[in-house]
């Protein structure tokens, strides 16, 4: 099982998140990811808190690309509504060819509205959002398993005879697409269509249950059969807000934020979890809840979780 970290890029400065990869360079990690938003979420309109820092996802990742070697590297996950998505597709093979086929091009439909009223953008519609997002997949996956001119014409992207050069960096490996979101009926049935690696994630309220996870695979599987795709191409994550605590008041101030089963506990409580997991096929965990540059929270997990896997 691999293990990676959603550093947190909001409220914090850069000397911090440089310290956090540099850790997880170093460390026995597979993998980093920042999440992608202009503005610090849940700032709801306050000057103070929306004057807080927020760097930019995909260069900051493109940052990070250059100061590591071995990690996989993405963004958890990109708001599609934010940028046309060939141009994300042309940074990504930009990324994917620097950092030597490191890179995972993550992306949803995209939810903070005020984010879209700060920066001038038409926040659209549920519907429309999902439609745009399935379409954007569509456009970016043909562009990325490509090595000749691609022509798109939907209902709200084009492209006229575009080619993706650089690309991926070794295109028997075509960049893999990680769908964020795990909406029964339209996002997981773009995964099953277009993308590569499903993502759970813990932060959505349902906690980290392996019922709700099998609950959501099972649909997935059942979207791939209509479209005849194996399930087994698509790679299994889980991103999980992880608090490693004895303390009885802690686990329960987060079970009554998080859910039922979120990762809060003692050492041998959460590697249990992770094992259940792990025999239920998921490939990879993403710890989110560490601050951005504790480097010691870094290195208790490391030392009390992750080599329990090695």
């Amino acid at each position: 099982m691999d293990f990676g970290v959603q550093v947190n890029l909001y409220r914090t400065d850069w000397a911090a998140v440089k310290a956090s990869v540099e850790a997880l360079e170093a460390g026995n990690w597979d993998s980093l990811w920042f999440a992608d938003h202009y503005i610090p979420p849940g700032g709801g309109g306050d000057d103070a808190e929306e004057a807080k820092t927020a760097f930019e996802g995909l260069s900051a990742i493109a940052m990070a690309a250059g100061m590591t070697k071995k990690l996989r590297l993405g963004n958890l996950v990109l708001g599609n509504t934010y940028r046309n998505p060939a141009l994300v597709a042309k940074i990504a093979g930009t990324i994917d060819t620097m950092s030597e086929g490191r890179f995972t091009l993550a992306i949803g439909a995209g939810w903070y509205q005020r984010e879209h009223e700060a920066y001038g953008w038409v926040f659209p519609s549920m519907k429309e959002r999902q439609d745009r997002f399935e379409e954007a997949c569509e456009l970016i996956r043909s562009l990325l398993r490509n090595q000749s001119p691609v022509d798109f014409d939907g209902k709200y992207y084009r492209l006229d005879h575009a080619q993706l050069s650089p690309g991926n960096y070794d295109n028997s490996k075509p960049i893999p697409i990680m769908v964020g979101g795990t909406g029964p009926k339209r996002t997981l049935r773009t995964l099953a269509r277009y993308g590569d690696v499903m993502n759970l994630d813990g932060w959505e309220g349902q906690g980290m249950s392996l019922d709700y996870y099998k609950y959501k695979a099972s649909i997935l599987e059942q979207h791939c059969e209509d479209c005849g795709r194996d399930p087994a191409e698509i790679r299994r994550t889980l991103t999980v807000p992880c608090f490693l605590t004895e303390k009885a008041s802690l686990v329960d101030q987060m079970v009554a934020t998080y859910g039922e089963g979120t990762m809060a506990g003692s050492r041998q409580y959460i590697v249990d979890r992770i094992g259940e997991f792990k025999d239920a096929g998921i490939d990879e965990i993403m710890f989110g809840g560490v601050n951005s540059g504790d480097v010691k929270q870094l290195k208790m997990y490391e030392t009390e979780i992750v080599s329990a896997f090695r």
